[in-house]
């Protein structure tokens, strides 16, 4: 029986090691997806297509919206910026793991969309003060932008209780073992859809 593939939002704050854990977990989950957006802008020097992300025209993009082909887009400084379904479907057709790095927003625009086929954790470190310190030892931003990733981690936390899982990432072997946890058990989720393939195929129909 062909598997189908499972999605699994990650949110939480920047900072909180998301990237990390996504990235330290890829031999131990599977085939998976990282699911990157489309955008109309140019591609800054360094980007490949397909790697950071995917670079279509404004008409293409225009077109793909009113078909519903966008889980979830917005206009930014004139430029589009989506999360196109087409890459998604076709990774789930391949019984991949569809791993989506979004915001709060986003998951609850997904939940609504594709809810059954959901699982999703949210990132964070132990507290405030520590997010701060790491995001002031990366030495990547400037002021105005740590001030404006604290508000935001503000506005996110408070939606905790919206995920299926929670991982405080303190210690980050131990949150990488919780990473991969969870992402196996978004293998075994199964949809609705799926679930009556399954009964329908253990039954000989």
């Amino acid at each position: 029986m062909h598997e189908f593939g499972a999605i699994l939002i990650v949110s939480g704050p920047s900072g909180a090691g998301k990237s990390s854990l996504i990235k330290a977990a890829k031999e131990q989950i599977g085939d998976f997806y990282f699911s990157i957006s489309t955008t109309t802008r140019e591609p800054r020097e360094g980007e490949r297509e397909g790697v950071d992300y995917f670079f279509t025209d404004q008409e293409s993009f225009e077109a793909d919206i009113k078909a519903g082909e966008f889980l979830e887009y917005a206009q930014v400084h004139g430029n589009y910026y989506g999360t196109s379904l087409k890459p998604v479907r076709k990774a789930l057709e391949e019984g991949k793991l569809v791993i989506f790095d979004i915001d709060v927003q986003g998951h609850a625009i997904a939940r609504e969309r594709m809810g059954d086929l959901i699982t999703s954790v949210f990132v964070t470190t132990p507290t405030l003060a520590e997010l701060e310190h790491r995001l002031r030892s990366r030495g990547t931003d400037g002021d105005d932008i740590i001030k404006k990733r604290i508000q935001n981690a503000l506005v996110e936390i408070e939606y905790i209780s919206a995920y299926d899982f929670l991982i405080v990432n303190d210690d980050f072997e131990r949150a990488l073992d919780s990473f991969i946890a969870v992402a196996k058990a978004a293998r075994l989720k199964k949809g609705r859809k799926q679930a009556l393939a399954f009964i329908n195929h253990w039954r000989g129909a």
